[in-house]
């Protein structure tokens, strides 16, 4: 007998970062469904208020995961409110358009202090808990992680941190009974291009030519992408682990 995905999430504990929006908001959602209680983290109060909104089983904790005390802060709530972290997801991250010509060292510290060193220091301090209950990391990659991006080598180069975090942290975890994998979604709609900065006008031509570059012909949601983060953690999956899944419509293949 199969038992349902609902069953195996229900009263899990799952912590989602960049929860206010876009994927990490679709995430929230799709782990509250499946009968989990997720602590959705994010810098925006107001927003991730907004994803608390559409399920009484996400609880929310505005915070800079960036800053000195945010890790085991975050780690710390979840476990104080519901006595166990079953699954931490990664979700949070910056895109930065910086061509070489224009690099800046500040702009790349902050690139990798939030898509690289915040999941680290989060999963050092889950780990206690995630050992306990034999638990899950689910880290937010991006296709860019494993083919070039021009115009935004560091994001890329952020994100292939990442992918290798996974696999590294897979086999270093292992023993232990906890899972590490990571998902690797192509162009999705979400709030991440006008959030790099860019002009309304360039983020319609960078959708359009991304579009055209897809072979199923259109960018993905945040609900197909949040789908498979819940797959990659669900308890059943007993046999994965130091995977990038990339979900990208098939742009990987061109």
């Amino acid at each position: 007998m199969i038992t349902p995905p609902t069953s195996r999430l229900q009263d899990r504990v799952v912590i989602v970062t960049g929860a206010g929006s876009g994927i990490g908001r679709a995430a929230a959602l799709a782990f509250a469904h499946a009968g989990a209680h997720v602590l959705a983290v994010g810098r925006r109060a107001e927003a991730l208020h907004q994803t608390a909104a559409e399920h009484p089983g996400i609880t929310v904790l505005p915070t800079d995961i960036t800053a000195a005390d945010a890790p085991q802060t975050v780690i710390e709530t979840a476990a104080e409110r519901w006595g166990r972290v079953d699954v931490l997801v990664n979700n949070a991250g910056a895109t930065t358009v910086m061509p070489l010509s224009d690099t800046d060292a500040q702009r790349v510290a902050d690139l990798l202090a939030l898509n690289v060193t915040a999941p680290s220091l989060l999963a050092r301090a889950a780990l206690p808990h995630l050992r306990a209950d034999r638990g899950a990391i689910v880290n937010v990659s991006s296709t860019y992680g494993h083919r070039p991006l021009p115009g935004a080598a560091h994001y890329a180069a952020s994100k292939a941190a990442l992918e290798q975090l996974t696999r590294s942290w897979a086999l270093e975890l292992a023993a232990d009974g906890i899972r590490v994998n990571a998902l690797a979604p192509g162009p999705t709609e979400s709030e991440a291009l006008s959030a790099a900065g860019l002009p309304d006008a360039v983020v319609d031509q960078i959708k359009q030519d991304e579009t055209a570059r897809i072979p199923l012909g259109r960018r993905g949601t945040p609900e197909e992408v949040a789908a498979w983060i819940v797959h990659l953690a669900d308890p059943a999956a007993t046999w994965i682990t130091g995977q990038v899944l990339t979900i990208d419509g098939g742009l990987e293949l061109t």
